[in-house]
């Protein structure tokens, strides 16, 4: 293969974005500054050049701030999230994951807006283009780039919830990030967005009501719907008609979603206050979760001091 051809498949494979060095293998140096000094390429990183004089797109934007950064440079938390296929977290930063030793120039990057992170713990090179971390190291080290506890919690759901990851692949990539911020409560969201701890959540529920000295729910209580089929309710009082959904995994299908709508619904209809809550939720906000249900109990005819019994009813 020509040298030219050579050139036309990085041009192909990098989006119309080269670095100097890459550029000289296919024409000399007059001929690659030529083309930049007459307008038809660009610079816009130190070292960089792109094959056209037009606006840069995203990717583009991306491979410019790779590629000047350096061959082990790679597009990381939410910037390689989205390469990943993540939904509903844009941004202009473009996040890069270095080693820990390597100092960066910031003048290099020029108006691009580079956010540069260090790691001694660096996973392997894939053959991802341009180079990035995958799906779960990505999701991890979004959560402890975040700005709150909040919107962590909500990026590694989202993940959950679009089908990108998998519990077991967040847990190995912990296992491998010992020192990580936000280590527990990436695990515990990991955990609730699976699915795999909403027997755990449902018993922190209980726990709740007797700290708060709320009257106890009945769990797991087994009810006919409008249309005669048999439900089961995260926790129902009776006496009240108050019917608590933890919220262990989070739906993300069509289908589910509009069976969980049905299903409240068919509540609502027959006169049930329906109340919903994160397993995150009963963790880190009880007191909000016990004021919410103390204000739907006392709204249904309940008064503090009325239960005499704090233990839990028989499923």
């Amino acid at each position: 293969m020509s040298a030219q051809e050579d050139l036309g498949s990085l041009l192909r494979i990098q989006q119309g974005v080269l670095t100097w060095h890459q550029a000289r293998a296919g024409l000399t140096r007059a001929g690659a500054r030529h083309r930049v000094d007459s307008g038809r390429w660009q610079r816009p990183c130190h070292g960089v050049i792109v094959a056209h004089n037009g606006p840069l797109t995203v990717i583009q934007r991306e491979w410019a701030a790779v590629l000047a950064t350096g061959p082990q440079a790679r597009l990381a938390g939410l910037t390689a999230a989205r390469r990943c296929g993540l939904r509903g977290y844009e941004s202009e930063d473009i996040h890069l994951l270095i080693p820990a030793t390597q100092r960066i120039d910031r003048h290099i990057y020029r108006d691009l807006p580079v956010r540069i992170h260090r790691s001694t713990l660096l996973p392997r090179q894939t053959p991802h283009r341009p180079p990035r971390t995958g799906i779960a190291r990505s999701l991890i080290d979004a959560a402890q780039w975040a700005a709150t506890d909040d919107t962590a919690r909500a990026i590694v759901a989202a993940g959950f919830q679009q089908r990108l990851v998998r519990l077991d692949e967040v847990s190995a990539a912990l296992d491998g990030m010992p020192r990580v911020r936000r280590r527990r409560l990436v695990l515990q969201t990991a955990l609730d967005a699976s699915g795999g701890a909403h027997s755990v959540a449902e018993a922190d529920l209980p726990r709740l009501c007797r700290r708060h000295r709320l009257p106890a729910p009945t769990h797991q209580r087994p009810r006919r719907d409008h249309q005669g089929r048999r439900r089961w309710l995260d926790a129902y009082w009776e006496e009240w008609r108050l019917h608590v959904e933890v919220d262990g995994g989070h739906h993300m299908e069509v289908r589910e979603w509009w069976a969980d709508m049905q299903r409240q619904n068919a509540l609502w209809v027959a006169g049930d206050r329906v109340l919903r809550f994160p397993t995150w939720a009963l963790r880190h906000r009880p007191d909000e979760v016990a004021g919410q249900l103390r204000a739907a109990l006392m709204a249904a005819g309940w008064r503090p001091g009325q239960s005499k019994s704090w233990k839990l009813s028989p499923k």
